[in-house]
């Protein structure tokens, strides 16, 4: 590895650097940075991923279920090490100015497209201008970039009209994948047939798509990577079953899983000998479990009743019941496995029903003649599993201080239209990703300017604090890093005071895989990496 310092192909453009790393443009990444163990080659690989996705490409698209397969094809200009520090990718070297409005990057030469056209910096630019127009989170992850400038064959530079200290862990392959210009030029984006038919740089090509069963991926042989990646085939599973999808894992007829496992299985799988059970954090997008309080609502509107239903909840309880252990007490906005930005050190609302009824009692709302003071609905985000559990065990705990509580249930659709369109809810017991910086992952749901009926996932309370706004907005372009985290550590200790939410737990991340899978995380993309390194001991 060398360490370059120069800024860009002529002297004027040097500058001061807040980051800069470098290899050898024709080179892989040394095998020992990444991998555990010697690899094995040949295999066929099974993934169960639960819920089958509208797209294998999220270049216009953030479903969740796509992200597990949307790298293994088109990648991205970077990917992290378990230290987050970004690694090259499709970027061999980069630099970020002092002020942090230009970001250079150079670019790996000799990579392919899977249909052997050649993979040029005019791919990378039309591709972020690409991000920034049609993917939802690439509107705001990349509205400060002005200009996608090539500079060369291989050399591009984005100029920024305000700082995104953010940047430059946005490029991960699932979060924002390069695609070929020559293939998107002039067409929907979001409407391309290459979004369900791959074309990338990735170590795997897309073979074909059955829906309903199966998505299936055959090693790049051309890969710029050589020799990796290492599998023959990967193959994407779709078995929302729970029972199949542990059947599927127990007989081998998947060999990794990673959805539709009930928790009340996984001690049995990890008796398993041939199994490994693995809870290892997901830290570039790790999810927290909350319930969302409609600030519309007469009652809750009110900070005493929020309060008091925060009195009212034992997340421990929580935890041990309902997760059986795999997940983790939450007490703010930031979950503790993004561990750069989360905060110990929070007020707590210990569980006391006590309280729970003296600030109902004090926010003048009396127990009526039938025990109960209001009624409030309660809308988990699926119809079963630890949501649903959730909520049953909200509307419990509430009944007992005197709210009276609805439960209503819903398939996933429903429930975005009711939350996020119609408003016609009281609290939504719902899962959120954090994603890689609070900016990105964590604003859009407290800035006041990101309340947007009909948008799914964004400011949802409809919550509304100037001070709030100003730590956000001061948060998203301050390139000092200390003084960048104690605004987040403020806007974390406000929002705890405010309690437009109530974090609930930190879902334990469960993977189960076939002990001879090799390599399967190496990063902290998780599953969502290229797949590159996984190897399979037949």
């Amino acid at each position: 590895m060398t360490i370059k310092t120069t800024w860009g192909p002529t002297p004027t453009r040097r500058a001061l650097l807040l980051s800069t790393v470098a290899l050898a443009a024709t080179t892989a990444i040394p095998q020992g940075v990444w991998a555990e163990t010697e690899p094995t080659r040949g295999g066929t690989v099974s993934i169960n991923i639960g819920t089958e996705p509208p797209v294998l490409v999220l270049i216009a698209h953030s479903a969740g279920a796509a992200y597990y397969v949307s790298g293994k094809a088109t990648e991205s200009l970077l990917t992290y090490d378990r230290n987050f520090a970004p690694q090259p990718l499709l970027a061999t070297e980069w630099t970020v100015s002092e002020d942090g409005l230009r970001y250079w990057f150079k670019l790996r030469q000799g990579v392919k497209w899977h249909d052997g056209q050649d993979f040029t910096a005019e791919d990378v630019a039309f591709s972020i201008l690409a991000l920034k127009e049609n993917h939802p989170r690439g509107r705001a992850t990349f509205a400060s970039v002005q200009k996608a400038n090539v500079l060369g064959s291989h050399e591009v530079e984005l100029l920024l009209s305000k700082p995104a200290p953010y940047l430059l862990s946005a490029f991960a392959s699932f979060e924002a994948p390069i695609v070929p210009k020559h293939l998107y030029e002039g067409t929907k984006i979001a409407e391309n047939p290459h979004n369900v038919a791959p074309v990338g740089t990735g170590p795997y090509k897309f073979v074909e798509w059955v829906r309903g069963s199966h998505a299936l991926f055959e090693r790049n042989e051309n890969y710029w990577g050589a020799p990796k990646p290492y599998l023959d085939q990967i193959i994407f599973r779709f078995i929302i079953d729970p029972a199949a999808a542990v059947a599927a894992i127990e007989t081998g007829e998947v060999q990794i899983s990673t959805a539709n496992l009930p928790l009340t299985d996984i001690e049995r799988l990890k008796a398993n000998p041939n199994l490994v059970v693995d809870t290892a954090p997901a830290p570039y997008s790790p999810s927290i479990a909350r319930a969302e309080f409609n600030l519309e609502n007469k009652y809750l509107a009110d900070i005493k009743v929020r309060h008091a239903i925060a009195h009212a909840i034992d997340k421990d309880f929580i935890v041990n019941t309902v997760y059986l252990g795999y997940a983790t007490r939450l007490d703010g906005p930031v979950s503790p496995d993004l561990v750069k930005f989360y905060t110990p050190d929070l007020p707590k609302y210990d569980f006391s029903p006590e309280k729970a009824e003296k600030l109902l009692d004090e926010a003048g709302y009396k127990r009526g003649a039938d025990g109960f003071r209001f009624k409030l609905f309660i809308d988990p985000t699926q119809p079963s599993g630890p949501p649903k559990q959730t909520a049953e065990y909200f509307a419990q705990a509430l009944s007992k201080v005197g709210i009276k509580v609805e439960l209503r249930s819903q398939d996933f659709a429903t429930f975005v239209k009711r939350i996020f369109t119609d408003r016609d809810f009281d609290i939504a017991i719902e899962g959120m990703s954090n994603l890689y910086d609070p900016t990105v992952g964590i604003q859009r749901l407290y800035w006041s300017k990101n309340f947007k009926p009909g948008v799914p996932f964004t400011n949802g309370s409809r919550y509304s604090n100037p001070d709030v706004d100003r730590l956000l907005e001061a948060a998203a372009v301050e390139i000092d890093e200390k003084k960048r985290l104690q605004l987040f550590k403020e806007f974390q200790t406000l929002v705890v005071q405010d309690l437009p939410t109530l974090d609930i737990v930190t879902p334990s991340v469960i993977t189960v895989y076939d002990k001879r899978i090799k390599n399967l995380k190496i990063g902290v993309e998780d599953l969502w990496s290229n797949g590159a390194e996984i190897s399979f001991e037949s």
